[in-house]
């Protein structure tokens, strides 16, 4: 076991065996109970063991104050919080489910429960690492241990490192040496079964339901209308489905029509799956080659992104700088982006759709109607926002975290900095993607863009991706009223180009890049 703070202080010494009579497991980012570190250790070092979760106000006062009292996520948390409460009931347990600022209320519930020590999972953005702290802080006097372990990803913090023992920047040498390193020592599960006898039931005092939205201050979302699976056997249910298909990821990750990715993102994010149980199956299929179909390229490419989130986490902890809003690279800082009434006019039409360029604008009713956005998506829409329209990237950014079902801060701050070239391993600042090139060519029959923008269900596919350069005719006879049913382009994005190389000029001049323009 590893003693989050300094194990020096840690009291009374800690042995091998049933070091403790009385353990609590704190419930964060990792909602099963079947590959957890966390319990893990505590079921095997405690003769009993209480679980519990807490509805954070420090994290959902920020979401209603932001008028968000229909956020998918707290309901997607509360019905797999179900599944778990009934799960650990059944071996004998239970789940203590409080609604208050976590950093007072697991003091005082270990307190009231004479635990000797508490055990949780790592997280890594600054906020929960603070949280952490204080809370570590309090138990130690109380006193009671506070243990911390890795789980939500494969390596983390200095695991990976260059050969001259320093953080990578760059991914492709941070994938290479991931994959050097990796070994099924790291991908093997933290057994639970064979220690539930150690779980303790509910006390009394905690028997009470599950909290509704309404008592949490939350309305009912469209989480049962768009038919989300939730709960760790909504993941097993989508992880079994995937892997029929994960050897083609490769080929139809792109088409945001076709059933490419895994979506199992949200299951990621909240722990509803274990990323290892997800990384061994993707890269035991490597090693197969994929001669049974479940593998080859596709396993290979899968497993590259499931390294990427690796790759965020450890960027977040190395320079905690970006989630407080600064490029990675501070040289980009200097840009001046679209400010007034422009830039209000500009972001407010982005995130209603209302662009004008059909695969941005069907991208953004996905994600408005659903808390999910294509991955390819994601960076069309990001790149539009910023060096099409010239917005900040990081209002894109908060837009997404407000949205998004899988928001996590380490992989949405690396994607908006991705987009807009100002963070580690971007794309080239001059590398600007062209809206309607990539809709001809991601959504060439128009399928995506037909299901979210209905009125434009009547064109041809050679005017979908563009309807203004559509004759009149073509436009009447499809329905179809520019300025009307569906907007003019807000931007030219010849003329937008040119804008977007003349603002990142600063950058240039600063000797960062070199460049001509590329557009893809």
């Amino acid at each position: 076991m590893q003693a989050a703070g300094n194990p020096a202080t840690a009291r009374p010494p800690y042995r091998i065996g049933k070091d403790f009579a009385r353990g609590l497991v704190w419930f964060r980012r990792d909602l099963r109970a079947t590959d957890h570190a966390a319990l893990h250790y505590a079921l095997r070092h405690c003769a009993r063991v209480w679980c519990v979760f807490v509805f954070d106000r420090d994290i959902l006062d920020p979401l209603l104050a932001r008028g968000l009292q229909a956020d998918r996520r707290v309901d997607f948390i509360r019905q797999s919080l179900l599944e778990l409460a009934e799960t650990l009931a059944a071996a004998g347990g239970g789940l203590i489910v409080l609604h208050d600022r976590a950093e007072t209320a697991l003091p005082a519930l270990a307190r009231e429960l004479e635990a000797e020590a508490v055990f949780a999972n790592h997280d890594y953005e600054p906020a929960a690492k603070a949280r952490d702290e204080t809370v570590r802080q309090a138990l130690a006097g109380q006193p009671c241990a506070f243990f911390s372990f890795k789980d939500q990803v494969v390596f983390e913090r200095d695991e990976i490192l260059t050969g001259q023992g320093k953080p990578f920047s760059v991914f492709t040498p941070y994938k290479n040496a991931w994959l050097r390193t990796v070994q099924p020592f790291d991908l093997r599960p933290y057994p639970v079964d064979p220690y539930l006898q150690a779980l303790a039931p509910v006390p009394a005092a905690h028997r009470n339901p599950m909290p509704t939205l309404d008592q949490l201050g939350f309305r009912t979302s469209n989480l049962a209308e768009i038919a989300m699976p939730t709960g760790t056997s909504g993941a097993r249910a989508l992880f079994e489905e995937f892997t029929v298909r994960m050897g083609e990821y490769d080929r139809r990750r792109d088409y945001p029509a076709l059933r490419g990715p895994s979506y199992l993102s949200v299951h990621l994010r909240f722990g509803t799956v274990s990323i290892r149980t997800l990384a061994r199956a993707a890269h035991e299929a490597v090693l197969r080659g994929g001669a049974d179909g479940t593998g080859g390229t596709g396993a290979a490419v899968w497993l590259s992104e499931l390294i990427w989130r690796d790759f965020y986490f450890m960027i977040l902890h190395h320079h905690s700088r970006v989630a407080a809003g600064a490029a990675f690279h501070p040289a980009y800082d200097a840009i001046r982006w679209q400010d007034g009434d422009t830039a209000e006019r500009y972001f407010r039409a982005w995130c209603d759709a209302a662009t004008g360029y059909p695969l941005v604008d069907a991208a953004m009713l996905q994600i408005r109607q659903s808390g999910y956005m294509h991955n390819r998506l994601r960076m069309v829409t990001a790149s539009f926002l910023v060096k099409d329209l010239g917005v900040d990237w990081r209002r894109g950014e908060q837009y997404f975290a407000d949205q998004l079902n899988d928001f996590d801060l380490a992989a949405n701050n690396g994607g908006w900095q991705w987009a807009a070239s100002t963070g580690c391993d971007a794309q080239p600042w001059f590398r600007i993607f062209n809206p309607v090139t990539q809709s001809e060519r991601f959504d060439p029959q128009g399928r995506f863009i037909r299901k979210y923008l209905p009125q434009l269900a009547a064109l041809p596919d050679k005017y979908l991706h563009a309807p203004w350069t559509a004759p009149g005719p073509v436009l009447a006879d499809a329905g179809v009223r520019l300025g009307d049913n569906y907007p003019r382009p807000l931007v030219q994005h010849d003329l937008a180009r040119k804008q977007t190389l003349m603002r990142y000029e600063v950058v240039k001049r600063a000797g960062n890049e070199e460049a001509a323009g590329v557009e893809d």
